[in-house]
């Protein structure tokens, strides 16, 4: 009996012990892969030099940002969803037909073993900080798809900026073409919400929207992609 209780106990130590190395792993991916551009931690000081100074987006609250099933996919297989470049005005270059984007001055991003990625989406979706987000904030109660779409393109103008269906709209902004698989819905609509309370001094507007432009854009863009939420 006491054989059969020891050999328990070090299974379920083990099991631990498991778990603990997973995420050590995924701490160690994040560092060597991730950090010398994106911030894992809060910044000591959210100023506007740093935001214009910063290499990439801030990654410090990833888990509520992200959904785990793209980032396992996508950090396998990255594809470029900001189509001009991070700050987008670093890669631009003006031509006879307008500004265009340098394609020299792009970079690719790394790409992971099927297991780091794993991990390293593990590690990414603990990165949950209190107060970024406005959880419930999205209310998903059968949104209008065609007012939400009205308002993106035209109403709001957000393809002024970015992407949506089709891959139809602006550069500077990240791509919203696949976002319903990407992103969360209560981050999508708290975004919309008050941007620079999540991304102080971002270059994306702060526009004075009702809770009815909230609801009708983030029901639009959880869409998507082909994701309904």
């Amino acid at each position: 009996m006491m054989r059969i209780v020891l050999t328990s106990l070090l299974g379920a130590g083990m099991l631990v012990l498991g778990h603990a190395a997973a995420g050590a792993d995924g701490a160690d991916v994040l560092k060597s892969q991730c950090s010398a551009c994106h911030a894992l931690t809060p910044p000591a000081e959210a100023t506007l030099d740093r935001l214009w100074e910063r290499k990439a987006p801030d990654l410090y609250y990833a888990g509520v940002k992200f959904n785990r099933d793209w980032l396992v996919g996508w950090l396998q297989a990255p594809t470029r969803i900001r189509p001009a470049g991070y700050p987008y005005f670093k890669d631009v270059v003006p031509t006879d037909k307008g500004d265009d984007v340098d394609a020299a001055k792009l970079g690719d991003h790394p790409r992971l073993s099927a297991s780091d990625a794993g991990a390293a989406a593990d590690a990414l979706m603990a990165l949950k900080p209190d107060g970024v987000v406005e959880a419930g904030l999205y209310k998903n109660e059968a949104p209008n798809l065609r007012m939400g779409e009205m308002a993106f393109v035209k109403l709001r103008g957000c393809s002024a900026c970015h992407a949506g269906k089709n891959g139809e709209g602006g550069r500077s902004g990240p791509a919203l073409t696949d976002a319903g698989k990407r992103l969360q819905p209560d981050f999508i609509a708290s975004y919309i919400k008050q941007p620079q309370k999540i991304d102080p001094h971002v270059w994306m507007p702060a526009s004075k929207v009702t809770d009815q432009d909230i609801q009708r854009l983030t029901g639009y863009i959880v869409q998507l992609g082909g994701e309904k939420k």
